[in-house]
Formats: C-alpha cells, sequence, structure tokens
C-alpha cells in the first residue's frame, strides 16, 4: 500500500536510519516524534536527539512531547492522522489512546528476535549473553513491553568481532528493508509470539560497567564488546581509572595450577596486558587511562607511557558506582 499517511516515532541512531530509508522511499511521514532535547556529555550541553536532527535537516514537521498521555499532547498525532505509526526506539511508553488512534495500528522496529530481549537495550544484552544470533524484528504493538505480534522477522548472525555499534548498524538497515516491504503489504497478518523464552533487555545503567574478575574472561569480554562503544567499563589500577576497549581471551588448560587471585595483571607485552579471572586470562589490547590526554591506546602505547601503572602483580580492581 502506497497511499499510507505515516508518521514516525524515535530518538537515537538506530531510529535515524530508519527514518531516513522512510524518507528515501514513498513513505515519508507527515509528523516525526522524538524525545525533548536532553544534556549530554562531560558539559552536559543539551543537545539534540539524532532523529530530531535528521528531521529538522528535511523538513519533516517534529514534536518532542514529554510524554503521550497528556491529552494536549495527542493534538499532533489527532492532526496528522495518520494510517499508521511507526517507532524505532522512541523511548516513551505509548498509551491506549495512541496505540488505537492509526487505522493499522503502531508497528515496532525491534532489535531482536522476540520473545527474547524485549525492551530497551536488545543489542548489548545479546552480546552480553554470548548469543550467537540477533535480529530484526516488525511488530505489531500492543500495551504489553514488546509482547505484541510478529509480522516479519530476518535473523543476524552475531560475528565473535561484533561490538554494539557495527551491529546496531546492520540491524537498522535490516530494519528499514524489512519495514517498507510490510508498510507496502499492509493490512498484514502477524504471528503471535511464543510463550516461552522471553528475556527483558533492561536498560544499561552504571552497575553494567563493573567488572567481576571473579567470573570468566569470556563473560568479560562479552562485556567489554558490547559496552566499549558508548559507556566502556570501568577499572581502577594503581590509583589510576582504566577503560577497556578492546580484549580477547586466552584459555588455561590446567585447572589444578595455582593461580594469582582474580583481577591480577599476570603479563603484560606489546601485544596486550593479561589479567587473571576467575576462568582463563583476559587480555586486553585496547583501553584508556584517565591520565595524560586520556586518549585510546594499543597496550604497546600504553606500556610505553605508564609502566609505574601497567605493571605486572597490579591488582585491578572494580569500580563500585554509587
Amino acid at each position: 500500500m502506497t497511499d499510507l499517511r505515516i508518521a514516525f516515532a524515535g530518538t537515537p541512531t538506530f531510529a535515524r536510519t530508519i527514518l531516513a530509508a522512510l524518507c528515501q522511499s514513498e513513505f515519508t511521514p507527515n509528523l516525526v516524534l522524538t524525545q525533548p532535547d536532553r544534556p549530554k556529555g562531560r558539559g552536559r550541553a543539551v543537545q539534540a536527539s539524532p532523529v530530531k536532527e535528521l528531521a529538522q535537516e528535511l523538513g519533516l514537521p517534529l514534536a518532542q512531547p514529554a510524554n503521550l498521555r497528556d491529552p494536549e499532547n495527542l493534538k499532533f498525532l489527532q492532526e496528522a492522522a495518520p494510517d499508521v505509526l511507526v517507532v524505532a526506539a522512541y523511548g516513551l511508553i505509548l498509551p491506549a489512546s495512541v496505540l488505537s488512534l492509526p487505522r493499522f495500528g503502531c508497528i515496532n522496529v525491534h532489535a531482536s528476535l522476540l520473545p527474547r530481549w524485549r525492551g530497551a537495550a536488545p543489542i548489548e544484552r545479546a552480546i552480553m549473553a554470548g548469543d550467537a544470533e540477533t535480529g530484526v524484528c516488525i511488530m505489531q504493538m500492543e500495551e504489553g513491553l514488546d509482547t505484541g505480534p510478529v509480522m516479519a522477522q530476518q535473523q543476524i548472525s552475531i560475528e565473535p568481532g561484533y561490538t554494539a555499534q557495527p551491529l546496531e548498524q546492520i540491524l537498522a538497515d535490516t530494519g528499514s528493508e524489512l519495514l517498507l516491504e510490510t508498510l507496502q503489504n499492509l493490512p498484514m497478518a502477524a504471528t503471535p509470539q511464543a510463550a516461552e523464552g522471553a528475556t527483558y533487555a533492561n536498560k544499561l545503567t552504571s552497575k553494567d560497567r563493573i567488572v567481576d574478575w571473579q567470573g570468566s574472561a569470556q563473560v568479560v569480554h562479552q562485556q567489554v564488546r558490547a559496552l566499549s562503544d558508548r559507556m566502556p567499563v570501568r577499572c581502577e589500577i594503581n590509583g589510576a581509572v582504566m577503560q577497556i576497549l578492546a580484549t580477547r581471551v586466552i584459555s588455561q588448560h590446567d585447572p589444578e595450577a595455582t593461580k594469582p587471585k582474580p583481577g591480577t595483571l599476570i603479563k603484560t607485552g606489546k601485544d596486550g596486558l593479561s589479567v587473571q579471572c576467575g576462568q582463563d586470562e583476559l587480555v586486553i589490547t585496547r583501553l584508556k587511562l584517565n591520565r595524560g590526554k586520556g586518549q585510546a591506546m594499543d597496550a604497546a602505547a600504553a606500556l610505553n607511557g605508564y609502566p609505574d601503572i601497567l605493571h605486572s602483580g597490579a591488582q585491578i580492581d572494580a569500580i563500585i558506582e554509587p
């Protein structure tokens, strides 16, 4: 169906990719909703969302309601009279009054294979869990959290080297294609989600940056991959704060061998800094220290610049956020 009136709701970069695809098709929205501008970064300067920036570049009608429960905030949607509201990582709850407003309801581009990883951070949670695959679902929205029936889906392999950002772009591109196919075929049948296998991708917090050296190196490695692009894990070593940006795992094959305390820096070299974990070694290959210019460094540069901090036998402690 090509004569649809479309409204769009989204906020971050993932949603910007979806909006861009709509605007390059016959489904350019006649209204864009995004969250209000918020302070970000070290300086806490107020910044527009990626979706707002694109909407302004393209001259699209734009609204930034703080919520959609206030009847005053529904006027934007009511006047736009959309046949369908496309939602992608919007970040605000849609009440029943919004879900029932468009003729074809509201459809969500969700970055997981539902019912796995319902919620706010499906990409990072999939990597942290060590999932071998993820995907995108086009879902008919209902009042539950990502519980609606699925109209289309596409599976994507999570390659061993993927961090969250490149995987997000792949999922956004795939989701854009699926969305356009779905819009062209409305009205479209949807399949209820499976009753079993639901997991929840809770919003990321500072607690997710805490490293548990008592656990396995593989789990820490997955944590590093998931968080390195946006909020890297943080540790303390010899009074310095270290962000861990890239790692690899070395298996230790002798379970009876005496091992140093987990969190001990056991070997250093230009190829990486080996840290003892409860199981196996984690090799840190890229990091930041809150020293000098605070720039990202490979292991060789870090050792050359900070041998007094990064030496064998040093203990790396988790930073417990307040």
